[in-house]
């Protein structure tokens, strides 16, 4: 072991862990800073961390109303992958992808980042051309990706059932073998450790009430915790970018949708990919725990509960047990549930804004996760230089008005 032997560990237990100090400060909020980032997700985090190692900004407050990584960031299913069909989407995800691969050397911390591959079935003819179409479209852009047929996903991935009197028959799939799934608290903490040392305070249990401007410029925020001085805010909120943005009298071309996922009683390792569905509405992969971790599609109804609807638990348990009949007899453990913004296009909106010194980077729909250091490296761009990162600017929230939308939705249909 690096820093502590198997020894140190045993007492460090024992005593209450009281001989560790804090991964992170916990500071209390300042009068002012440069740049003030709302939301301690992992984009948010991301955002600080780049803002301050890669532009030496370190003035930086990341305000979370909860906890971090207790909104999203804990509440999603961890799918990492970039076979996105435009060139605008495989750009950001791909951005990300490579990040993803050096991120626990980069923080120093073990993300558990799986390369195990992201299989993506197709149950008609019409879904395998659409698929197929987006294969020869990420390999023209250099992403990897490559056609199953039924025998080869048989192959790829033994439990699937391909039987042609399926439910749901299995035509063949994509595979992207350097997808996969990472540690979602993990990630956050990794994150939070290296923006902490590089000066940012991350401040919990403040949230922002109130975002003033002067002149048509922001000129700070309005807390829990009291009132902050700032020329910059960066709204990061998953799921709740609508009202940090009416705040300022911004309307967002938003839809915030209720999104579940569950996990089963932990078996051995049954089935070492990601298998995806997106007829079906549903998807799955093994923990390292060994629980089966499933995902269905949104709830239908807009809204901010984190339950969401039995009947879309239902279809896609319905779903999985027709995919997957040696899961049939596995019990369910536990369910919960997130809120995602979905755009109309399927795709993010990162950038300014009309209100001087306001950016915003939300509207991620499902697909948020896997984006996340990628998208917390172009928006530290965006902030600190104020102008879109090249990768950024195709998701400028003025798509919606030029009509140069990133129509997603073939490849972003199911919640992962």
């Amino acid at each position: 072991m690096s820093r502590y032997s198997i020894f140190s560990l045993l007492r460090e237990g024992l005593n209450g862990q009281r001989g560790w100090g804090r991964a992170w400060r916990q500071p209390k909020p300042e009068d002012a800073y440069d740049v003030v980032i709302i939301g301690g997700g992992a984009h948010g985090l991301a955002t600080a961390y780049y803002l301050a190692k890669e532009h030496g900004i370190s003035n930086i407050a990341v305000l979370e109303k909860g906890w971090i990584g207790g909104g999203n960031s804990g509440r999603n299913t961890t799918i990492i992958r970039s076979n996105y069909l435009y060139d605008e989407s495989a750009a950001i995800y791909e951005h990300a992808l490579k990040k993803w691969e050096t991120l626990s050397r980069e923080l120093d911390f073990n993300i558990m980042m799986s390369h195990r591959g992201v299989l993506n079935l197709a149950h008609d003819e019409a879904e395998a051309r659409q698929i197929k179409r987006r294969i020869e479209a990420n390999r023209l852009n250099g992403i990897d990706s490559e056609w199953l047929d039924a025998r080869q996903v048989k192959e790829f991935c033994p439990p699937v059932n391909v039987s042609p009197s399926a439910r749901y028959p299995v035509l063949g799939g994509s595979l992207q073998r350097r997808g996969g799934v990472n540690r979602h608290d993990a990630v956050v903490w990794g994150f939070a450790r290296a923006a902490d040392a590089l000066g940012v305070d991350i401040i919990q249990q403040c949230e922002v009430i109130a975002i003033k401007t002067r002149g048509g410029a922001v000129t700070g925020v309005e807390t829990t915790r009291g009132s902050i001085k700032t020329p910059k805010i960066a709204s990061v909120v998953a799921g709740h970018s609508s009202v940090i943005a009416s705040m300022l009298d911004i309307r967002l071309p938003i839809q915030s949708h209720p999104l579940q996922a569950l996990v089963s009683e932990p078996v051995k390792p049954a089935i070492d990919c990601v298998v995806m569905s997106n007829a079906v509405h549903a998807y799955i992969s093994q923990s390292d725990k060994g629980e089966l971790v499933i995902g269905a599609g949104i709830d239908h109804h807009l809204g901010y509960s984190q339950r969401g609807g039995l009947n879309v638990i239902e279809h896609a348990l319905a779903a999985i047990v027709e995919l997957f009949p040696s899961f049939s007899r596995l019990r369910m453990m536990r369910q919960w549930g997130g809120i995602v913004d979905v755009c109309p296009d399927a795709s993010p909106i990162i950038g300014k804004t009309r209100v001087k010194g306001f950016f915003i980077n939300g509207g991620w729909g499902t697909g948020g996760w896997k984006a996340t250091p990628g998208s917390g490296h172009v928006f530290a761009h965006t902030i600190a230089h104020d102008e879109p990162h090249p990768i950024a600017a195709p998701f400028a929230l003025e798509r919606f008005t030029a009509g140069a939308l990133v129509a997603e939705h073939g490849a972003a249909a199911v919640a992962h």
